[in-house]
């Protein structure tokens, strides 16, 4: 039984331990994705039952960047309505953009304050002073 952890345990630390990681977060989570999916629809996954809400219609891919690399999930799709995994944050590329345009204002010396009071313009909050 030792040997055998220990072989276990060699195995692990040889291979790259990101891979695995990886592989851990994106089992995790398409089982909480399949869980939040089931209960959205009404019934599991190939389960027929008449109280069921909807139907799954595929799934689509997306690649969700953590700190082990980059995981890349199959996310389901439902005929009537949609369904957004509760752990993954909406891509806001508009904001993302506005952010670089103020980062590139600030870089390029437009005075602080002008910067600053553009940022709470926008509703977002103030830049720092220093």
């Amino acid at each position: 039984m030792t040997n055998d952890m220990m072989n276990v345990r060699s195995l692990v630390e040889k291979s790259a331990d990101a891979d695995l990681l990886r592989e851990m977060i994106g089992l995790a989570a398409e089982r909480l994705m399949e869980l939040e999916v089931g209960s959205a629809t009404g019934a599991d996954f190939g389960v027929k039952n008449s109280m069921r809400l909807t139907q799954r219609n595929g799934y689509r891919d997306r690649d969700w960047e953590t700190r082990a690399g980059t995981v890349e999930l199959r996310i389901p799709k439902l005929r009537k309505g949609s369904y957004f995994p509760s752990f993954l944050e909406p891509r806001r590329m508009a904001e993302k953009a506005l952010t670089a345009v103020i980062q590139e204002a600030y870089i390029q010396g437009i005075s602080t304050r002008s910067v600053d009071d553009l940022v709470k313009a926008m509703g977002m909050s103030g830049i720092s002073k220093s």
